[in-house]
């Protein structure tokens, strides 16, 4: 008997009005990343380098940069450490996000793709997470604050 695994993908795309260098930073530095996603971040990006940050309490996320291409693209590994809600659905380095950075006018189109997640239902979830997560990059991107991200403070 033949299994195979079948897994799901989002894709999102924007545009952030700023040029691919200056959103580069805010993907792979951890001060300018926790301004727009988490509390706290360890990212050492090069191929085999640690991704972590915790986004809200008691949610990390974990996993390896695969590829990095500055300012063009990034590669690495996704999922979340066992936490205060058990054993996580999609566990560290079980998935895979790619980030594309292209000029587009005086701004940086962003595709952005979270592959081998294992159900619509944590694809949906995902979805949500990053699309909350990505407006607030947009906004840090062009130099504006975010303000505190609700999902940590509770002020959903």
């Amino acid at each position: 008997m033949e299994s195979t695994t079948e897994t799901v993908t989002i894709e999102r795309e924007l545009v952030i009005d700023a040029s691919p260098e200056v959103v580069w930073e805010f993907l792979v530095d951890p001060d300018k990343a926790v301004l727009w996603m988490g509390m706290s971040a360890t990212l050492d990006a090069r191929p085999g380098g640690e991704y972590r940050v915790e986004v809200i309490p008691g949610h990390t996320a974990a996993g390896e940069f695969v590829e990095v291409d500055p300012p063009h693209r990034l590669v690495y590994t996704w999922g979340w450490e066992p936490g205060e809600d058990g054993p996580a659905s999609v566990p560290p380095g079980a998935s895979t996000v790619e980030v594309v950075l292209t000029p587009s006018g005086a701004g940086t189109a962003l595709r952005f793709r979270h592959s081998g997640l294992p159900s619509e239902a944590t694809a949906e979830s995902h979805g949500h997470g990053w699309d909350h997560y990505l407006a607030r990059l947009a906004i840090a991107g062009v130099g504006d604050d975010p303000g505190p991200d609700p999902w940590v403070t509770g002020e959903m």
